[in-house]
């Protein structure tokens, strides 16, 4: 048997979800694609699959837990083949014959590689771990100093890619000997970037090119014992990680962060260039006019991080304003008790993320909402005329479709409604793109899955992929990815009831489109009323974009669209 580390997959870039559910237990058998916890990101809950099957060895995470990209979920029993018994041995092989770790490279996995073992000293490479992408990171910061003593999961360096910033663990306990790059220089994963002499072990000295001795065999450890001492001192970055973020979220509940002397001046210094904290940080701070000094940071060794400036500021706007302050002042909290009887119960992390952005959006973002009633007479005669194509086709033809398919050919002819502003306010973004998301309402809240490439899609393809994308938000299956990249959001409430309401704007877009439900009402032709089954159209818009002339000829549009049928496809 061998072990399998099955970890957290790319989950869009969030910085950290929740794990809500485990769905196994230690001892359990599991099969490929089996469910093993459900997690619950800012944008979506999902389930992580077994990538292999066996049998469950050891849990790493509990309900509660927050987990990243890269974080181990647990560890797991397989069965081992024998073709990787017989592979080719790699450099790294021939030059440490017999490495105590070279049966465990699989589990190490790009963490660190044995580089010399000379005289009873050993030194591992330190090495970037997955970074989610392929692009590369900028190597900003080295925290660390050669001859520097650092204890397993300190921060070596810091790293900023175009998406977010993040720091380097120490894979172990021990010495570091040698820096291989210096700041500044662009890293991608599987990078060495360091030298480290593990704890105890005597030091041994490394070139300045960063190479080492080749490894004699009897100079290595051997027996059992030993090669646990060295799998041990082998440990992954993603456990470290685990261990650090567990770190900062006990600081965060009240536990007082251990830093040496010299970062709790630097973070009482009015100095901001004394301050520990890393370049995005700093900018971030600049951008909200908030003096890094007065942050108190949770990070190794006492440093600023992202989530300690973010608090900061939340504290500073919830704070009680002073006369003839700006600041929004809180609603006071009741004692519902006293009227009678109440029953409390927890909203999920979606619920309140969704708060947070319609908050956002709404105070951010001026609002226009304009009101119109399409004609869909013609269109509902066609689309029943299809029952028995639908049918066939196995898909149910809702208006949806044909809203959607509308939408998109009038944003082609009005591309201002799906730009977004960028830089401030000062770049308005046009997108040569058509992706639109749709409203659907679930048991856990509101989630907005997107179609892709809604103006090159028929209307049955439009029904399928509407029809399966519902069915994934309900059942929690929706990727981030789906969740992402929408120039447009479609929010209809037909099916529930209502002739109308006022959408708030999906940030960052800039207009949204509210749906009603459609009613059969009389209408005058000039000498008679006659029955048209008329569907309540609400566009709201930012407008600091969008003016009125632009939102009233789109609405037209989307209306004279509507009321006819052939023109989606012309």
């Amino acid at each position: 048997m061998a072990d399998e580390l099955i970890k957290v997959p790319d989950i869009g870039g969030a910085e950290g979800a929740e794990v809500v559910e485990v769905l196994v237990l230690p001892g359990e058998t599991i099969e490929v694609e089996q469910s093993l916890v459900v997690v619950e990101s800012d944008k979506a809950s999902m389930e992580i699959p077994a990538t292999v099957a066996g049998v469950v060895s050891e849990l790493r995470v509990a309900v509660g837990d927050s987990v990243s990209e890269g974080d181990v979920i647990l560890e797991l029993a397989t069965a081992s083949g024998s073709e990787g018994a017989q592979a080719e041995p790699t450099n790294a092989d021939r030059e440490v014959p017999d490495s105590p770790l070279q049966d465990d490279q699989d589990t190490v996995e790009h963490i660190t590689t044995l580089s010399a073992v000379t005289d009873g000293a050993m030194l591992i490479d330190v090495v970037i771990p997955d970074l989610g992408s392929d692009e590369g990171a900028d190597l900003v910061e080295v925290l660390v100093p050669v001859g520097g003593q650092v204890k397993e999961g300190d921060s070596l360096v810091l790293l900023e890619s175009d998406k977010a910033s993040m720091e380097v663990p120490a894979p172990a306990a021990g010495t570091v000997t040698a820096w291989l790059l210096e700041a500044g220089a662009t890293v991608k994963e599987g990078t060495v970037i360091a030298k480290l002499a593990i704890d105890g072990a005597p030091v041994a000295s490394a070139q300045s090119d960063g190479g080492a001795s080749a490894a004699q065999p009897d100079s290595q450890p051997s027996g059992e014992q030993d090669h646990k001492k060295a799998q041990a001192s082998a440990v992954t970055a993603s456990a470290a990680t685990s261990e650090k973020d567990a770190t900062r979220l006990e600081s965060k509940a009240g536990a007082a962060p251990s830093a040496p002397l010299g970062a709790e001046r630097a973070a009482e210094s009015s100095d901001p260039d004394t301050v520990y904290a890393g370049p995005a940080v700093r900018k971030l701070a600049r951008e909200f006019g908030v003096t890094l000094s007065q942050v108190a940071g949770t990070g190794t060794r006492g440093r600023i991080l992202k989530e300690d400036l973010q608090q900061h500021i939340a504290q500073v706007l919830a704070a009680v304003p002073s006369a003839g302050g700006v600041a929004m002042p809180a609603i006071p909290e009741q004692d519902y008790a006293r009227f009678g009887a109440i029953e409390k119960s927890t909203r999920s992390r979606i619920d309140k993320v969704i708060a947070s952005h319609m908050v956002r959006s709404w105070l951010n973002i001026p609002h226009v909402t304009q009101f119109d009633d399409a004609d869909i007479s013609d269109m509902e005669r066609f689309r029943k005329d299809l029952k028995n194509d639908a049918a066939n086709r196995g898909v149910r033809l809702t208006p949806l479709p044909f809203i959607l398919k509308a939408c998109a050919v009038a944003l082609r002819e009005h591309p201002k409604l799906k730009s977004s502003l960028a830089e401030g306010g000062e770049t308005l973004v046009m997108k040569h793109y058509c992706h639109i998301g749709m409203a659907v309402d679930t048991p856990a809240g509101l989630v907005v899955p997107v179609l892709r490439d809604v103006d090159k899609k028929s209307i049955w393809e439009l029904a399928a992929e509407t029809a399966a994308l519902a069915e994934r938000a309900r059942e929690k299956q929706l990727k981030p990815d789906d969740m992402q990249g929408g120039v447009f959001t479609v929010s209809s409430l037909g099916a529930i009831g209502g002739r109308g309401f006022t959408p708030i704007v999906n940030a960052p877009e800039v207009a949204i489109l509210g749906v009603g439900r459609a009613a059969v009402r009389p209408v005058w032709d000039g000498e008679v009323f006659r029955p048209q089954t008329l569907l309540p159209l609400a566009l709201s818009y930012d407008h600091r974009v969008v003016n009125g002339g632009d939102g009233g000829r789109f609405l037209t549009e989307l209306t004279s669209l509507l009321g006819d049928v052939k023109r989606m496809v012309m």
